[in-house]
């Protein structure tokens, strides 16, 4: 039996908990500094940085031809990158669309998707090869500037991070999600980001704040308009976290004879075409927004979405209010600038921190490349050296090579060369003799100590690294400034509230119903206003008769009033239909007790209400505060112990007087301005009892009196133009009627 033994075979007693949070921490951790954050240094992931590398190492440069995308990840994934090939693919197809990425790093051949969210061809079929942008990132790969690491089997080596000038962290932004963390990084405008990072390199201490001055805010490829304000823009920058309300850009376009449509040309970054335009579909087809008609499609390579309005009359802003707020026609993206920094540990960074760590690793990359340059200058000039020693002796060196055995030793004997200079005086051509070369060579020689000189002092001086840096830097914005097509600022900054709340008008077909309530509390609603004098339309279940009947539209809001001053709210659009007895009203709302429903009304029916009680007690409220936005309805009147509430009754503008009549038939005058106007309450007494309480109320114009039914067939009514005999304080007790008041002592 073999003395060795698998540590599988091993059982190795430990507590459960302990072993699953030390195995899964680790893949927490690989998650997080592995897979889905990015670096602050050069912005990738290192799914992207091996596929930039391995098609680099394919010399798939912007000059050279297209090659299979399948080679590309075949490579990536035999050699640096050991997951599926379908991610590796996604990645890839990710960096070269222009409507995913700001800058896109693949110049792609063939389908790589689309914005309406269509997936990309199969890899055999599309082709690829890097963008300038890309090579800019890679720039100084073979200068020393980064250190490599051994590949996951160890046979090759990658880079752990691009030494390039090019900003990718902002200029394309990441996002991810991780173990416990996730980032999320909008694009931004390179000249912007280069504008700050210079700045900053001027004024280190620079706040947060004055960085603004540069970047206006993120630049989507897909451009649209951030209506955020600058100081939600600032604050977001300044801690790491926010997000950003992104809006599409639109325009109308006049149709003639007054008619207009509504074109959107540009759309939220990540939004697919395809979803909104069945987002907005849906809408129209659930009659959902009436006030649209229709949308067509009409894009080509631009983006050109048509509404059509359901009239002329529609306000265009209203319209596009109601579909910010209901489609993605607006969206927020969201900023986490969460990183790994130098030290690969994820944190939280602001924009002033982000591009502080990336100009310190750009002075890393200027410095360490000025070393490896000196580095080689000295290699040259040692073998510079060697030739022109050569050169000064060239017939005795001559000599030797003809006349020794070991040429080598000799010549290093003699002329005090190294083991170098002597193989490479071994090396030249005899061309290379002329007496030209001689002159070259100390051309060469004088140029390259100019240089390490400069070199020298560059890698001595901070100062100077920054002056270059900067120098470097506007090379670079001078390729990205705002006059070329690539780096015009595409997303515009325009501050706008938030969306107007979408009338109920605007969200409901306007029609004319029959608003119907039983006794026993049965609602329905029957199309069209029908004629409630006609017994053959208000039917109702045996045993059970009419409560309220009125004509409303299916945009209003109906307002219910129980005995215990509780106040409900329906909506017209959601009663059942007329065909039937309706439902109960219970199922609505929560109402309590049955058969004390005091008052059913449109909401529209007055701006303000009169409200009393049994007792005598009431007061004036507005509409619009009775309304309930839950089943559970609202408290407006707090009745007495042994009262209801009795009265609920519309006032119109041109009211100036309140009638009030109790049981006892007393009735009082008195002037609306001495009933108070309140929310919610008892109220005020209107008017006094011996015993009993108060039968009805009612506000009326004094100069034209007070009307009632004279009851019969006939229909008519009779006015008592004087009511001077009446017109007293609020609170007293009154005087018997005119002559001739029904006897149940209602108003009407």
């Amino acid at each position: 039996m073999s003395e060795h033994t698998d540590e599988f075979d091993q059982i190795v007693d430990a507590p459960f908990d302990d072993a699953l949070s030390q195995r899964y921490l680790v893949y927490a951790l690989s998650t997080i500094t592995a897979r889905s954050l990015p670096d602050v240094r050069d912005g990738l992931k290192p799914v992207h940085r091996r596929l930039l590398w391995g098609m680099r190492l394919l010399r798939l440069d912007p000059a050279a031809g297209y090659k299979k995308c399948a080679r590309v990840v075949g490579d990536v994934m035999g050699k640096y990158h050991p997951h599926g090939d379908q991610s590796i693919y996604d990645a890839m197809v990710r960096l070269a669309q222009p409507f995913s990425l700001r800058y896109p790093l693949v110049d792609g051949q063939g389908n790589f998707g689309n914005v309406d969210g269509d997936n990309a061809a199969a890899m055999r079929y599309t082709e690829a090869r890097l963008t300038a942008a890309a090579n800019e990132l890679m720039a100084g790969l073979d200068e020393g500037t980064v250190d490599y690491r051994p590949t996951y089997n160890g046979e090759e080596e990658e880079p752990e991070v691009f030494p390039g000038l090019f900003p990718n962290l902002l200029a394309n932004g990441a996002s991810g999600i991780a173990v416990g963390m996730a980032t999320s990084i909008p694009p931004h405008n390179v000249a912007e980001v280069i504008d700050a990072a210079t700045h900053l390199i001027d004024n280190p201490k620079a706040e947060d704040s004055a960085l603004m001055d540069f970047v206006a805010g993120p630049d989507f490829p897909t451009g649209g308009v951030i209506v955020d304000g600058p100081e939600a823009i600032a604050h977001a920058y300044a801690t790491g976290k926010g997000a950003f309300r992104v809006r599409a850009k639109w325009e109308t376009e006049d149709q003639g004879r007054g008619t207009w449509t509504a074109v959107i040309s540009e759309i939220p970054y990540q939004v697919q075409k395809g979803k909104l335009i069945e987002q907005i579909a849906a809408l129209i087809a659930d009659k959902k927004l009436p006030i649209l008609a229709d949308v067509r499609d009409e894009s080509d390579e631009a983006i050109r979405i048509v509404l059509e309005p359901r009239s002329r009359t529609v306000d265009p802003q209203l319209l596009m209010d109601s579909l910010f707020r209901l489609t993605d026609l607006e969206v927020r993206v969201s900023l986490n600038l969460n990183v790994l920094d130098a030290s690969r540990t994820p944190r939280v960074m602001s924009l002033k921190e982000v591009l502080t760590a990336w100009l310190e690793h750009q002075i890393d990359v200027l410095v360490r490349r000025s070393t490896h340059r000196v580095a080689k200058i000295t290699d040259r000039v040692e073998l510079l050296d060697g030739y022109l020693i050569a050169f000064l002796n060239l017939d005795r060196v001559i000599q030797i090579i003809r006349e020794e055995d070991e040429p080598k030793a000799v010549m290093m004997a003699e002329f005090g060369l190294t083991d170098r200079q002597a193989e490479a005086i071994l090396n030249m051509r005899l061309r290379s003799l002329r007496k030209l070369e001689e002159m070259q060579i100390r051309k060469e020689r004088d140029q390259l100590e100019k240089e390490r000189a400069e070199l020298e002092k560059l890698i001595e001086s901070p100062a100077r690294q920054r002056t270059r840096l900067k120098k470097d830097l506007a090379a670079l914005r001078d390729r990205y400034r705002p006059e070329t097509d690539l780096g015009r600022r595409r997303t515009l900054i325009e501050e706008a509230g938030p969306a107007r709340e979408i009338p109920l008008e605007a969200m409901i077909e306007r029609e004319p119903i029959t608003v119907i309530m039983s006794q026993r509390g049965w609602i329905r609603a029957m199309k069209g206003h029908v004629d409630l004098a006609n017994p053959e339309a208000l039917k109702f279940k045996e045993g059970d008769g009419p409560a309220f009947a009125f004509h409303a539209q299916t945009t209003d809001k109906l307002l219910l009033a129980a005995q215990n001053g509780r106040f409900y709210t329906l909506a017209a659009d959601k009663l059942p239909g007329g065909r039937g007895f309706g439902e109960p009203v219970r199922l609505m709302i929560d109402l309590e007790g049955e058969g004390d429903v005091v008052a059913l009304l449109p909401a529209s029916a007055a701006t303000k209400l009169l409200l009393a009680s049994s007792d005598g007690r009431g007061f004036v409220t507005s509409t619009a505060g009775a309304i309930a936005e839950t089943r559970k309805g609202k408290q407006v009147v707090n009745v007495r112990a042994g009262a209801r509430l009795a009265v609920v009754r519309p006032i119109a503008e041109a009211d100036d007087y309140v009638a009030a009549i109790g049981e006892n038939r007393k009735m009082v005058v008195f002037p609306m301005g001495e009933l108070p106007e309140m929310a919610r309450g008892q109220g005020v007494q209107l008017q006094r009892y011996r015993d009993g309480g108060l039968a009805d109320a009612i506000t009326f114009k004094f100069a034209e009196g007070l009307s009632w039914g004279m009851g019969g067939a006939s229909g008519r009514t009779r006015t008592e133009t004087d009511l001077s005999a009446w017109r007293t304080a609020r609170g007293a007790a009154g005087r018997m009627p005119p002559v001739g008041f029904p006897r149940d002592n209602r108003f009407n």
